[in-house]
């Protein structure tokens, strides 16, 4: 289960029981966090509960350093507005400090 996190920190950032995973966008309705295994095989996506000035944000309990996680952002799909939000497409977290695979 994910919980609110904290919307100050972009990024993933891993606290003593968890991480906190939040992502900004001004133009999405929803967005998902999509957890990985080693192999690279999607193991569930969650959605980031809460949102705040446009950071969306969730704090993740027992998750720790090396997660592979990606976001699938949803949202209007304009792109003459510049908004481009497909959810079938994961993206890289922005923040993110290894990227692997």
């Amino acid at each position: 289960m994910i919980l609110p996190g904290c919307s100050r920190t972009l990024g993933a950032t891993q606290g003593v029981d968890g991480t906190n995973f939040a992502l900004f966008t001004s133009v999405a309705e929803r967005v998902e966090l999509c957890l990985f295994d080693e192999s690279g095989r999607q193991m569930r996506c969650l959605d980031l509960p809460a949102c705040d000035n446009d950071v969306w944000h969730g704090f993740l309990p027992g998750c720790g350093a090396g997660q592979r996680y990606g976001y699938r952002v949803h949202g209007q799909y304009a792109p003459k507005k510049g908004q481009r939000c497909n959810p079938s497409k994961l993206l890289v977290d922005p923040y993110a400090r290894t990227l692997s695979g």
